[in-house]
């Protein structure tokens, strides 16, 4: 027995040395193998849907990456998810979104001072005069819940608010942004709501502090896909004073008909209320036919048709609105999501004799969203017919918004903002009498991050009220005026709960 264990033991040790190399080849290979998919799940069992492994995989795909580990794969960083939306959508383009990695749920509170010098829509004679506050005081609440092929991300902010001014109410407001999308092989689909109840227009609401947005401010703060401000109904008039709501609902379904091509088709609905008389109030009906065709793995092509019906409470004369539009995109996630559309605009309406007026204009826009080592740069322009601004029933809208951003150092940041939207009656053969309203806003502000849960904001904004007036009768019709606004704002959340 002896003289058998000698013999076993003389074979091994002869064979380490082989043994010993066939050992570091395989921690070799396995440490390559991690490198190159360092957030790899475990092995599970494969769904009915699930993409075979050895499919070679395409130069582009028509919507980037339905498949979440596609996503994974074209992603530059590991840390960011591209943007999978079509680009024939409802929704804005965007540079993509942080890959968060857990499911968790972050409550805050927020206090903010705006102090202005008279309120919106005001004159110099219909006002009390000298400077007031506005006290806002509430909850933020943002949450981000994630399956293997679905997420839910909501940022909500709500409370209340107390004014100085004398003849003027304490009251509410209210933010929400909604997203749930789910995604298989070859299907996408997304519901959206965004919702806001505010004193005043939301066009520049907030001077660009964290007031403006629902949710927690800064990286805890979940993105929600933007609805495209030509598709949501538009409060961007200055001159429709006094609390209002505003309210859009996106269904959206994608199809992927081959790696380079998709399918998109869609619909909205979307409402704006005054709680005040002489204002207007509208809902807006839109359905989306589009397709996508991916040319390069970073641009995109495609044609949509989008049908928009407005209807008013203090009208029986809806208005009907078709687009034909060529789409052009570029994304390059974390970086740049460009993208530009045009196109044949038709438009039927009732004039004040109940005669069907039909005409034909162009209709497009671009929209900009830039970032870099140091900051953001966002712009965004449109040319449509809209629901009127809440004085208007209906109206050709242009409008221009600008934003950006630039860390100094690791707590402080600068911000500054703009925007420019004009209202001008549709065209009218039995009269020549025209109604417009410009409204401008520009401004600035600093920001600073106290520890990891707190950041405080001060921001200056100046609004413009332009208006060009020969057939009004709304609230506000007045002559042009400018208000200035000093905007202080604290944010403070707790540590993020983890769901998962």
């Amino acid at each position: 027995m002896s003289i058998l264990v000698n013999r076993v033991a003389k074979k091994m040790i002869a064979s380490f040395p082989k043994l010993l190399v066939a050992a570091l080849a395989l921690c070799g290979a396995a440490a390559i193998l991690s490198a190159q998919e360092p957030d790899s799940p475990p092995p599970q069992t494969p769904s009915p849907d699930a993409t075979p492994t050895k499919t070679p995989k395409p130069a582009g795909r028509g919507v980037p990456s339905l498949d979440p580990r596609g996503a994974q794969d074209q992603s530059p960083d590991k840390d960011w998810q591209p943007d999978t939306m079509p680009i024939t959508g409802l929704q804005a383009p965007t540079v993509g979104n942080q890959d968060l990695r857990h499911s968790y749920i972050v409550p805050g509170f927020q206090y903010s001072s705006t102090i202005q010098n008279q309120q919106l829509g005001a004159t110099s004679s219909s006002s009390s005069g000298g400077w007031y506050a506005n006290h806002f005081l509430g909850a933020n609440l943002s949450l981000v819940q994630q399956w293997v092929r679905s997420q839910l991300t909501i940022n909500y902010s709500g409370g209340g608010f107390l004014t100085s001014e004398s003849g003027q109410s304490n009251g509410w407001y209210q933010q929400l942004a909604f997203a749930q999308t789910f995604n298989w092989r070859r299907w996408q689909m997304q519901i959206l709501d965004q919702f806001s109840y505010l004193p005043e227009s939301q066009f520049g609401f907030g001077g660009g502090t964290g007031l403006s947005l629902p949710g927690i401010s800064g990286p805890l703060g979940p993105s929600t896909p933007p609805i495209g401000g030509s598709v949501s109904p538009n409060q961007n008039n200055f001159a429709a004073v006094g609390p209002q709501y505003n309210n859009s609902t996106v269904a959206q379904l994608t199809y992927q008909t081959s790696p380079r091509s998709s399918i998109t088709v869609g619909g909205s609905y979307g409402l704006s209320r005054y709680t005040e008389a002489g204002n207007v109030n509208s809902n807006t009906y839109v359905g989306n036919l589009g397709y996508n065709y991916q040319l390069t793995k970073e641009d995109s092509i495609g044609v949509f048709y989008r049908f928009s019906a407005y209807h008013f409470d203090t009208s029986a004369r809806p208005i009907g609105d078709q687009v034909i539009s060529l789409v052009y995109e570029r994304r390059i996630t974390r970086r740049i999501a460009l993208q530009l559309e045009g196109g044949p605009d038709i438009t039927t309406h009732t004039d004040l004799l109940g005669v069907q007026q039909r005409s034909i204009s162009a209709s497009g826009g671009a929209n900009l969203r830039y970032s870099f080592h140091r900051g953001d740069v966002s712009a965004a322009y449109s040319h449509s017919v809209s629901s009127g601004g809440g004085l208007l029933t209906g109206s050709t809208m242009d409008q221009v918004t600008f934003n950006a951003t630039k860390p100094i150092g690791r707590a402080w940041s600068l911000q500054a903002n703009a925007g420019f939207a004009r209202n001008h009656t549709l065209s009218d053969t039995s009269s020549s009498q025209t109604t417009g309203f410009n409204s401008i806003f520009a401004g600035g502000g600093i920001s600073r991050a106290i520890g990891r849960d707190t950041n405080l904001s001060f921001a200056y904004q100046a609004r413009i009220q332009q208006q060009s007036l020969s057939n009004c009768s709304g609230t506000g019709c007045s002559s042009s005026y400018t208000q200035s606004s000093i905007v202080v704002n604290l944010q403070w959340h707790t540590r993020p709960f983890v769901l998962r």
